[in-house]
């Protein structure tokens, strides 16, 4: 299997058998399934650390000599929370947030290292349906078109909110591809996951 991914000088690098750091700084960033925050950290805090992280290729909690760097990077986390609807809430502590909000803090968190490929697991497992919404709206306005996102969900209301392309995976094999409007309509689709009932 071939896994490629690319660096911000546009070179083609084979991402097989890198480290995660090694991925990570070659702009692919992923939401994972269970939400991965730094619990005893403030909101703030938790998306500043891969924002450093990612500016710097490793993260240092002192002796940061570029001013204005350090203020350009403290704007990009607050805009970060801004737009997961968690800004007013930046000083808590993150474990004390519902596990809605940690998923939309830990979105945060990816979009601070300005990733060009965000891989999505479940994003909006656990949500209720206006945070679902709110998620859905996030990730569509998402990086005008330049952030190209991987996801894996089962909502369905999801699926067709946010995807430009679908595969559809029945007992571990693809049984179909294709745009929305066709995955919508496919009588395999229809007979793998809803008994024939149309979506």
């Amino acid at each position: 299997m071939k896994i490629w991914g690319i660096y911000p000088r546009q070179q083609i690098v084979r991402l097989v058998g890198l480290q995660p750091h090694q991925i990570n700084q070659a702009g692919v960033v992923r939401v994972f399934q269970t939400p991965e925050i730094f619990g005893e950290l403030s909101l703030l805090d938790n998306v500043l650390i891969p924002a450093f992280s990612h500016r710097d290729g490793e993260f240092r909690l002192n002796g940061w000599s570029r001013a204005a760097e350090q203020a350009h990077v403290h704007e990009v986390a607050k805009h970060m929370l801004e737009d997961v609807g968690l800004y007013a809430k930046r000083d808590m502590v993150a474990n004390s947030l519902s596990r809605g909000d940690k998923r939309r803090l830990e979105l945060a968190m990816c979009l601070s290292q300005e990733p060009k490929l965000l891989l999505l697991d479940e994003p909006t497992a656990g949500m209720s349906r206006a945070d679902t919404n709110s998620t859905i709206d996030l990730l569509q306005r998402l990086g005008d078109g330049k952030v190209t996102k991987i996801i894996i969900e089962h909502d369905m209301h999801v699926v067709f909110s946010l995807a430009e392309k679908i595969s559809v995976m029945a007992q571990g094999a693809i049984i179909v591809e294709g745009a929305p409007d066709a995955i919508k309509n496919d009588p395999r689709v229809q007979e793998a996951y809803l008994g024939g009932a149309h979506l």
